[in-house]
């Protein structure tokens, strides 16, 4: 028998938008939700972000802030970007309440890992740019600093600067994620990827160079784990039948037919 869609029932186009305004009402609460939680422990999260680069201090040094509201102002849009990093789960949950009942069964078994890995991978990211790699960089920072310069960053700098890669590790280790995706859409074949494998392993090294210091042990350790993602990916999307041939499966079926 040809699958059809779970709960496939025709819905109007305001129905749509009101389910989807009510899910989208239900991601800004659990984001609410959970600042309101941290809220009171905004200085001690800045202080545990904080902690790679001030622990590569000169002695007697500390870290500055040059605008009159940054004390508070700092600590408070990191607290809410923390709250949405943890909310995360909830919020692609909600998202794939929205779109579930559209797929077929057999869409939703590939769908369902590759969510839950996203989010698990997200996390290793940042996980591995806050324990690895901060402190590889602001070592090296602070042992290139000028003879008579003191290095006191301001903390809304510093702030950009690690939340800029702290998003640039989530998403480099989304590509595991992403192989597979194009994979099953029919984008492309596991065959061509295979194919690309050298250039793909010479772009790893260059997005190592481009977000950490000019040395080759920092970028090693960026662009060798981006390569085993790279091949893990590769790996699981042998393992999938692209969407397309799925379809002509149904399509071709006695079934399907009548």
């Amino acid at each position: 028998m040809s699958e059809i869609p779970e709960n496939d029932q025709p819905m109007s186009l305001v129905s749509h938008l009101t389910e989807l305004r009510s899910r989208l009402l239900r991601c800004v609460l659990a984001i609410f939700v959970i600042f309101c939680g941290l809220f009171y422990f905004t200085q001690r999260i800045y202080t545990f972000v904080s902690a790679p680069l001030r622990k590569f201090l000169p002695e007697g040094a500390t870290m500055i802030a040059t605008d009159v509201a940054s004390p508070f102002i700092t600590p408070f849009k990191l607290t809410i970007m923390v709250a949405l990093c943890l909310a995360m789960p909830v919020i692609l949950y909600q998202i794939w309440g929205f779109i579930a009942p559209g797929l077929y069964t057999r869409e939703k078994r590939v769908a369902v890992p590759l969510l839950i890995s996203s989010i698990a991978l997200f996390y290793a990211g940042m996980a591995f740019a806050y324990f690895l790699v901060f402190p590889l960089i602001f070592h090296f920072f602070a042992s290139v600093t000028p003879q008579g310069v003191s290095m006191m960053t301001d903390i809304a700098s510093y702030l950009d600067f690690v939340m800029t890669l702290f998003l640039a590790f989530g998403v480099a280790f989304e590509i595991p994620v992403a192989v597979v995706l194009l994979v099953w859409i029919g984008i492309v074949d596991v065959k061509y990827m295979k194919k690309i494998r050298p250039y793909v392993v010479i772009g790893c090294f260059v997005v190592g160079m481009i977000l950490t210091p000019p040395d080759i042990f920092s970028q090693t350790l960026l662009a060798v784990p981006m390569w085993l993602l790279f091949e893990i990916g590769v790996l699981c999307s042998s393992m999938v039948t692209p969407r397309g041939e799925y379809e002509d499966d149904l399509e071709q079926s006695p079934v399907a037919r009548l």
